[in-house]
């Protein structure tokens, strides 16, 4: 495996593919210094904080695996991580790094056009090779995937499509990161799994008391440690006498342990208010965007007055009550004829009506005003409406900003936006699905409170700064100590401290650091094995993965049911893909375009186990990574011995 890159999430997917899958890797990176203009040589900013991070990384990956450092999951010993320097991918780097002969190459630049011009000559030089492409633009990552795997084809004459297994896959660290993100501000957890559009989280639950029944939810993915609700205690340590997380019992297993805790897995769903109708939802005007609230309390007002001018003087002329109303409106407008020689009550009643439709005129035009702004700014930026609380505050509309804004209002909750450059990536978007965007630099005093911090039910700190994520997270828990807060911060020791001190602070308060690389190394690894991962939750020290696999070729579920495919510890089948075969979405963890494809056909979650799982069907896995390394053909089943 080859992996290309100059940033955090290079080191991390090398990491991933070497201490979780037991791959022989080697990373091309750019030299630690450069020259400067000066003739001096400055170290590479994103160079030296990648190389900062790789030992940690390494370290905490193997750590969460349960094995030692140099060792893959079934005890095997792994050759080191290989690191090859080059200022770029070029045709000279990649022979280097042996491109011709490797199974697969991930090229995970910042840049897209770095990206895409080493695929073009990665797949020049081996048109077997898989590759896995960082890229920002999902369009063109759609043309780029037909385009290098027809090139595929058409250097190897005769090449079965079906060989080439998941060939080229693009995919964006942003929108992988995107549904666990925005399920920060939802659910509070990091242990989220988005599938056909769904998003789902591992929840842990509490040894049930006597006489109750534990909840099953969609699944039961894992048994707690017998010490994960003792403070004092080591959770899922080997020290004698503890018993780690069990992942994927069986059912007898879960019954048997009713002193220990249950992960399961459910859906998200949000459970702060609705959206307000008609004012976040983007589709018209509003009319509490067109007319103010005091302006309509105003009107409200005067149209009570004419009521009562015309009830008074129907009961004081008598008469028809249409005619009453009809000379009081006439007054209002001042066309009437002066009540000269009338009886006292009419002529009173027609001084006020006067004093009343002088008050109108004034209203009028201020309504009319309004409107015209209202239409005329209907393409600019709104502002927070009044009253709004509950909402979720999104600090940052670059790369990761702008792929969590439109999850989050996928899912319907509303969302005020807080951006200091009025051109960044994310702000057309916010204005196409009319979002309320306060621009301006987050630290500067009155900027979080004009995006009503103070009613937010989340504040989402998504800037590339990690002291501006820090300063915005410190300032918004002095305004409201509840508030839920996400951070995005690079370094991991950082976050680490961050988290610890805002927890020790606010002990009450939600606290959760996230760094998107972490986010998105699982999914490029998955797609450099040539399997779909949908994402990985992390229980203790251990680590379960959910992967889509079709059926065909794999004996271990090609004619069971779906009761009998179940290997405890290994692997489950929790979901089956109810599409036809030509139908199938090629990506289910992408949310879809609109609702209306969600009813057509989707992914069926409670699955009877006598289910018979034939050679065409796709189904959803939950596997430990040791069972997912077996069903992928990279591991013998059965204990490993470690080599000397």
């Amino acid at each position: 495996m080859i992996v290309c890159g100059d940033d955090a999430l290079a080191t991390r997917l090398a990491t991933e593919l070497h201490d979780v899958y037991g791959e022989l890797v080697t990373l091309l990176v750019p030299p630690p210094s450069r020259s400067t203009g000066a003739g001096q040589p400055a170290v590479a900013p994103n160079r030296a904080r990648a190389s900062a991070l790789f030992g940690r990384v390494s370290a905490a990956l193997t750590r969460a695996d349960g094995g030692d450092v140099g060792t893959g999951p079934s005890g095997e010993f792994l050759l080191p991580v290989r690191e090859v320097e080059a200022t770029e991918p070029s045709e000279e780097a990649l022979r280097e790094a042996g491109a011709q002969r490797a199974a697969a190459l991930a090229l995970v630049y910042d840049d897209d056009e770095t990206n895409i011009r080493a695929a073009l000559t990665a797949r020049r030089l081996n048109p077997r090779l898989r590759l896995v492409i960082r890229l920002y633009n999902r369009k063109l990552g759609q043309h780029l995937e037909e385009l290098l795997d027809q090139a595929a084809m058409v250097t190897t004459p005769g090449l079965d499509p079906a060989a080439l297994d998941a060939s080229t896959t693009v995919l964006s660290d942003a929108d992988t990161a995107a549904p666990a993100l925005a399920a920060t501000a939802v659910a509070g957890t990091r242990k989220v799994v988005q599938a056909d559009g769904l998003l789902l989280r591992a929840v842990e639950h509490s040894p049930p008391g006597r006489g109750e029944v534990p909840d099953p939810g969609l699944a039961t993915l894992a048994l707690l440690s017998s010490t994960t609700n003792d403070p004092a205690g080591s959770e899922g340590s080997e020290r004698s006498g503890v018993q780690g997380p069990l992942l994927l019992p069986d059912d007898a297993t879960v019954r048997a342990a009713t002193r220990r805790g249950t992960v399961v897995l459910e859906a998200v769903s949000y459970a702060g208010p609705p959206v307000p109708p008609r004012r976040l939802a983007g589709r018209g005007a509003p009319l509490g965007e067109i007319f103010s609230r005091r302006l309509r309390w105003a009107l409200a007002g005067l149209a009570v007055a004419v009521v009562a001018l015309a009830v008074a003087s129907w009961l004081a002329a008598g008469g028809h009550a249409l005619h009453a109303a009809y000379l009081t409106l006439l007054d209002l407008f001042a066309i009437g004829d002066p009540a000269v020689g009338e009886p006292v009550a009419r002529q009173v009643l027609q001084l006020l009506a006067g004093l009343v439709g002088l008050a109108l005129l004034p209203v009028l035009v201020a309504a009319a005003l309004e409107a015209l702004g209202a239409f005329r700014g209907s393409h600019s930026l709104l502002r927070p409406p009044r009253g709004l609380s509950g909402h979720v505050v999104l600090l940052g509309l670059g790369k990761v900003g702008t792929r969590v804004l439109a999850r989050l209002r996928e899912l319907d909750i509303p969302v005020v936006c807080v951006e200091e450059d009025p051109e960044a990536r994310g702000v057309p978007l916010a204005r196409r699905l009319r979002v309320p965007v306060v621009l301006g630099d987050v630290t500067q005093e009155g900027v979080l409170e004009a995006a009503k911090a103070h009613r937010a039910h989340a504040l989402l700190a998504l800037t590339s700064a990690d002291t501006t994520n820090l300063e915005a997270a410190l300032y918004a828990r002095g305004v409201k100590p509840d508030l839920r807060v996400a951070l995005r911060l690079y370094d991991d020791d950082f976050a680490t401290a961050v988290y610890r001190t805002l927890r020790a602070a606010h002990p009450d308060a939600l606290t959760r650091s996230r760094s998107v690389s972490t986010l998105a190394a699982p999914a490029f690894a998955g797609a450099m094995m040539g399997r779909q991962i949908l994402g990985a939750i992390p229980v203790e020290r251990k680590v379960l993965l959910f992967a889509a696999l079709v059926v065909a070729g794999h004996p271990q579920f090609e004619g069971r049911t779906v009761a009998e495919a179940f290997r405890p510890g290994a692997w489950r089948v929790i979901a089956l893909d109810t599409a036809e075969p030509a139908e199938r979405r090629p990506d289910l963890a992408a949310a879809r375009p609109d609702d209306a494809d969600r009813t057509a056909d989707g992914l069926l979650w409670d699955l009877h186990p006598g289910y018979v799982l034939r050679a065409e069907d796709r189904v959803v896995l939950a596997a430990t990574r040791r069972g997912l390394a077996e069903l992928l053909g990279r591991r013998p089943p059965g204990p490993v011995q470690r080599t000397p």
